[in-house]
């Protein structure tokens, strides 16, 4: 019991410097400053025609001079109608800059080898990275354009949400989508960042070329985003998060449970190659954490543990958590979806297991292909 006392408090200590974290970073307001900065927005895809319309369209509306960003558009050997969708949009809107470029497959990451690729490409100072299932919003490029006047950073993470659903395993993933984004928050509050989103991502290409790219992690298929933040950390690049909520970008939620699993597996793969010492205490406090709730439930029902003990427990991380979730519900105007949160706890410590278990043993299916993360190569 002593042991699961101090994985108990190491957890308390955890989510309340997160939520300290959160509170530190303050909400930044779009002043409509001169468009000063120029974007190159690079957006990855393959077999994406039923969402590149809704992407396309959210394009069409964004409030910026259309000189000042052009779009990338990398085409990872698609084999649907999506590149015949995209050269219609050109065709609608002449005035938007835009390619559509083959990817140069290099790597054991795909995504990375789009990433590099279309960089190389680009001809503006910015890079913005999303997805090909993502919605812009209108104020996007003014208010990343502001943010980077007043700061002056050199990476900027932004802030990802689920569009609002019915379906009860999506309203799971929303909420955990409020976990992970108040976690980012939190960490680059206090000062310890270690994860971001490529779906809502800015930085300097410069920088990217100066920490040479993606280079010592090509051969894991995920984390285009986390190590580029972790070598830019280790060079002392002042990085930031951007608070805002004109500036969210929304994303579909996974089709099925399957989907959802598949998602988290591809994710958990790349943490053994974090290099945040914070990090890794981060994600092991958690699993331990989780995991010792559910031997401890067991326990108890075999009379071996207090059940009111555990009970305690399991009460307190649950507002601990709701604390730190209830911050980005508030950003993301999705409070109500915080009903579902009480169910969605008590189902967490199985799902969270489950996945850190068969991350150890199982590939993954990502875009149509499968990867083997305990292989050095696909």
């Amino acid at each position: 019991m002593l042991i699961f006392y101090l994985i108990c408090t190491l957890y308390a200590v955890l989510i309340l410097s997160l939520i300290y974290g959160w509170k530190r970073i303050p909400y930044f307001s779009s002043e409509g400053l001169p468009s000063q900065h120029y974007f190159s927005i690079i957006i990855p895809f393959r077999n994406e025609a039923e969402n590149l319309p809704d992407l396309l369209k959210s394009i069409a509306e964004i409030n910026y001079p259309a000189s000042k960003f052009e779009i990338l558009m990398i085409n990872d050997a698609s084999e649907d109608t999506g590149v015949a969708i995209i050269k219609n949009f050109q065709q609608k809107y002449p005035e938007i800059q835009l390619k559509i470029i083959a990817n140069k497959r290099f790597t054991n990451s795909p995504k990375k080898d789009a990433i590099h690729t279309a960089i190389n490409e680009a001809k503006f100072d910015y890079t913005l990275t999303t997805d090909a299932d993502c919605q812009l919003p209108i104020k996007w490029l003014q208010v990343y354009n502001d943010f980077l006047i007043r700061t002056e950073s050199t990476l900027v993470a932004g802030q990802v949400a689920l569009r609002p659903t019915q379906k009860l395993s999506q309203i799971f993933e929303e909420i955990d989508v409020f976990s992970l984004q108040a976690t980012t928050g939190g960490a680059f509050g206090i000062k310890k960042s270690f994860f971001c989103s490529a779906a809502n991502l800015c930085y300097k290409k410069q920088a990217f070329f100066e920490v040479s790219g993606y280079e010592g992690n090509t051969e894991i298929a995920s984390g285009d985003d986390v190590f580029l933040l972790q070598k830019f950390q280790q060079k002392n690049y002042k990085i930031s998060f951007l608070k805002n909520n004109e500036s969210i970008v929304y994303t579909k939620a996974q089709k099925s449970f399957k989907n959802l699993i598949s998602q988290r597996l591809r994710w958990a793969s790349k943490t053994p190659s974090y290099t945040s010492l914070f990090a890794k205490f981060a994600g092991i406090v958690v699993l331990l954490m989780n995991f010792s709730l559910l031997v401890t439930v067991i326990l108890s029902l075999f009379q071996m543990i207090n059940f009111g003990i555990i009970l305690l427990v399991f009460i307190v991380k649950i507002c601990l958590d709701f604390t730190l979730i209830y911050q980005s519900a508030v950003t993301f105007n999705r409070k109500k979806a915080l009903i579902h949160y009480w169910w969605s706890s008590i189902f967490y410590p199985f799902f969270s297991s489950f996945v850190a278990i068969k991350t150890l043993f199982s590939s993954y299916s990502w875009k149509g292909r499968t990867f083997n993360p305990h292989n050095s190569r696909d």
